[in-house]
C-alpha cells in the first residue's frame, strides 16, 4: 500500500516531478512531462504498478529527512538500532542537452556499515505495461513502445518476478550513485553524466534561484519552500504551472472525488501572479502571463477553465480500471472532463491577470487588449446565464454568486485598463454594466435571513467562494454584509476552525455522494478577510494553524481531514502554496497581495 499523502516529498526538474516516500520509495513519476503516463504508479495501486525503492535492508530506528538548504535536493537519513546511518540523496537535474529526463539517487554512508537494498519495478502507461529489460555494461535498459529507460549503477542487479533487485552495503564515507534516465525509445541510448557533478550543479541552481526572493519576513522559511514548490510545478518550456503533479488522490478516503490535477487552471492565475511578483520573481510572472494569453487565444466562447502544459485544450477524461486507487479510492481518472464546463469566473481572472501585470510594470500587450475587448463583449452578453461555478460541480448549472462577482471583476478591470493604462474602450457603457452586475449580486446573492452572501441566487446554502468578494474589491472588508458573511462561514462552514467549500451533506451540489475534507485555500481566504477587517490576531492564529499542517519538508495539500489528521487531495497543491505565500505577505506587509488586489 502507498504511504500516507503527507509522507511524500517532491523532487522535480521543471518538466515533471517524482513523489518520494519516507521509506525511500519513488511511487509516482510521469515521463517525460507532468501529464505524461506514469512510469511509477504505486501511489495509486501496489508496488507491482511501478516503484523504485532504495532503503536499508534492516529495521530502521529513526528516519529523518529534509531538503538541502533552499533547494529541491532531498536528503533522507536512515538510522539503525545500532547507530549505523546512511543517507539517500534524491534530485532531478534541471538542464539536459537532449530530450532525456533524469532522476539521480545517491546512497551515502555516514556511520558504520549499513546493509541496503534496491527494489525497482519499471512499468509504463500507469502500471499497465511491463517493459523489455536488458542487461547493459552500465546496468540495464528497459523499453516498451515510445518509452525507454537506462539505470546506471556499479551495484550488481538481478531480475526477480519482473522486478530488478540489488543488495549491497555502504560504509561511512562511501557514495554509491544510481542514475535513471528516460529518453524516447527511437533515439540512440544517451551517454552517462557524472552524478556527483550533477548534484553540485542542481543544488547551486536552486540556491541561486532562491536567493532572488525578496521576502525576509517572519515566515521566510515557509514562504521560500512554497516558492520552490511553485517553481517545481512550473513547466519550464511554456511557463504553465500545474495545479499538482498527481492525479486521483482522493478528497475523501475511498470517495469518488478523485480528479486529475496535472493541468493549468485559470482560476489560479491572478493570485499566482501576485505570489510571484510580491516575492521578486518577475521572469516567472511574465512567463505565467504569457502562457495564459497564448492559451486563451481564440473565440471568447471557446475559453476553458483549464489547459494543458502548453495550452492544449483536449483533456479527455477516462478511467484506469487496472489501478485500485489510493487506499481503494476509485475511480482513478486520467484527464479532466471539467475542461468542457462553462465557468463565468475565468473571464474575471483573465482580466485581473492582465491588469495586475500592467500595474506591476510588465509590458502591456496591445494585441492582447484587443482580444480582451472582444472577450468583454461575451461577458456582457452572457453574465446573466447560469454556470458550473468555481468548484467544477458535475450537477446542474446555477447562478453562482462567486461567478457573478468575477464577471463584475472582468468589467471593473476593463474600466481600469482605460482609466489607468490608456487603452481604448466604451468605458461609459462598461461603467453602467459594472453597476448593473453589482446591484444584481447585492440583491440576489445576499440572503437577509442568513445575513450573508450565499452559494447561488435564492439559496440558503453558504459557500466559501464568497470570501473572495472583499479580496477582489467587490465590497470593502468593512461592509457589514462582508462581516455577516464571514461570521456565518465561521459559524456554519468550519470544522475545527478550518473552512469547508460548502456543506458536505448537500450531495446535490455536484452529483456525487457527500464526503470531502476541509478546503485549505479557503481557510487562507478567511485569514485574509480577518486581516483586512483589522482582526490581525485571529488571522495570525488561523495562519499558524495552517502552517502546522505542512509536512516535515514544508509541503501541503488542498484538503485535510481534521478527525483523522490526514492530508487529502492531490499533493503538493500549487493553489494552497500560492495562498500560503500571499497570506504571509498580507500579515507582514502594509500593502500585501489582498490589499493590492482589492484597492486598485
Amino acid at each position: 500500500m502507498a504511504s500516507r499523502i503527507e509522507d511524500y516529498a517532491l523532487i522535480g526538474d521543471t518538466r515533471t516531478a517524482a513523489m518520494v516516500g519516507r521509506d525511500g520509495s519513488i511511487d509516482w513519476l510521469c515521463l517525460p512531462r507532468f501529464d505524461s503516463a506514469a512510469c511509477f504508479a504505486a501511489l495509486l495501486g501496489v508496488p507491482d504498478h511501478g516503484r523504485w525503492r532504495i532503503a536499508p535492508d534492516a529495521p530502521c530506528q529513526t528516519t529523518r529527512r529534509s531538503y538541502r538548504g533552499e533547494t529541491l535536493v532531498l536528503e533522507t537519513e536512515f538510522e539503525l538500532a545500532g547507530g549505523e546511518r546512511a543517507a539517500l540523496i534524491d534530485f532531478m537535474p534541471l538542464e539536459s542537452p537532449d530530450d532525456r529526463i533524469e532522476v539521480v539517487r545517491i546512497v551515502e554512508g555516514r556511520r558504520g556499515c549499513v546493509p541496503m537494498m534496491m527494489d525497482a519495478a519499471f512499468r509504463f502507461d500507469y502500471g499497465r505495461v511491463v517493459p523489455w529489460v536488458r542487461r547493459r555494461d552500465y546496468g540495464l535498459s528497459a523499453v516498451a513502445g515510445p518509452d525507454a529507460l537506462q539505470l546506471r549503477t556499479t551495484v550488481p542487479m538481478h531480475g526477480e518476478n519482473f522486478r530488478t533487485i540489488a543488495n549491497f552495503e555502504v560504509g561511512a564515507g562511501e557514495r554509491i550513485p544510481f542514475s535513471l534516465t528516460w529518453y524516447p525509445s527511437h533515439h540512440p541510448e544517451p551517454g552517462s553524466r557524472d552524478p556527483f557533478r550533477l548534484l553540485d550543479e542542481t543544488a547551486a541552481w536552486w540556491s541561486q534561484w532562491s536567493a532572488r526572493c525578496h521576502d525576509g519576513g517572519q515566515w521566510h522559511a515557509q514562504v521560500m519552500r512554497s516558492l520552490i514548490t511553485l517553481k517545481a510545478l512550473t513547466y519550464a518550456p511554456t511557463g504553465g504551472i500545474v495545479a499538482a503533479p498527481t492525479t486521483s488522490l482522493p478528497e475523501w478516503i475511498r470517495g469518488q472525488r478523485n480528479w486529475d490535477y496535472r493541468y493549468c487552471w485559470l482560476r489560479d492565475a491572478t493570485f499566482t501572479l501576485y505570489a510571484l511578483l510580491s516575492s521578486g520573481y518577475y521572469e516567472e510572472a511574465a512567463a505565467w502571463r504569457g502562457w495564459l494569453l497564448r492559451a486563451i487565444a481564440g473565440q471568447p466562447e471557446q475559453i476553458q477553465i483549464m489547459y494543458g502544459l502548453a495550452g492544449e485544450r483536449r483533456l479527455t477524461e477516462f478511467e484506469a480500471p487496472w489501478l485500485p486507487g489510493y487506499e481503494s479510492s476509485r475511480p482513478v481518472r486520467i484527464g479532466n472532463a471539467a475542461h468542457e464546463q462553462f465557468q463565468l469566473d475565468v473571464y474575471g481572472e483573465i482580466f485581473d491577470v492582465f491588469h495586475a501585470a500592467a500595474k506591476a510594470g510588465l509590458d502591456p500587450d496591445g494585441d492582447a487588449w484587443r482580444v480582451l475587448t472582444v472577450m468583454l463583449e461575451f461577458v456582457e452578453q452572457h453574465w446573466r446565464e447560469p454556470d458550473e461555478g468555481i468548484w467544477e460541480v458535475r450537477g446542474p448549472r446555477r447562478h453562482f454568486t462567486h461567478s457573478k462577482v468575477m464577471a463584475w471583476v472582468a468589467v471593473d478591470r476593463a474600466i481600469k485598463g482605460v482609466e489607468r493604462h490608456g487603452f481604448a474602450g466604451p468605458v461609459d457603457r462598461w461603467r453602467a454594466l459594472r453597476a448593473e452586475i453589482h446591484d444584481d449580486i447585492c440583491r440576489q446573492g445576499f440572503n437577509p435571513r442568513r445575513n450573508a452572501f450565499v452559494q447561488y441566487y435564492g439559496a440558503d446554502a453558504l459557500d466559501a467562494s464568497v470570501l473572495m468578494m472583499a479580496l477582489v474589491g467587490f465590497l470593502p472588508a468593512s461592509d457589514p454584509r462582508i462581516a455577516g458573511t464571514v461570521a456565518a462561514i465561521q459559524r456554519d462552514l468550519t470544522d475545527d476552525g478550518f473552512v469547508r467549500r460548502y456543506d458536505p451533506r448537500d450531495s446535490g451540489v455536484d452529483g456525487l455522494p457527500p464526503g470531502e475534507g476541509v478546503f485549505l485555500p479557503c481557510t487562507f481566504w478567511l485569514a485574509d478577510n480577518l486581516a483586512m477587517m483589522g482582526r490581525q490576531e485571529e488571522a495570525r492564529e488561523i495562519f499558524e494553524r495552517l502552517l502546522s499542517l505542512c509536512n516535515d519538508v514544508g509541503l501541503i495539500s488542498e484538503e485535510y481531514d481534521p478527525r483523522a489528521r490526514r492530508m487529502l487531495g492531490n499533493f503538493p497543491q500549487a493553489f494552497t502554496h500560492v495562498f500560503l505565500i500571499n497570506t504571509a505577505h498580507n500579515l507582514t506587509r502594509p500593502s500585501g497581495p489582498a490589499d493590492q488586489r482589492a484597492h486598485r
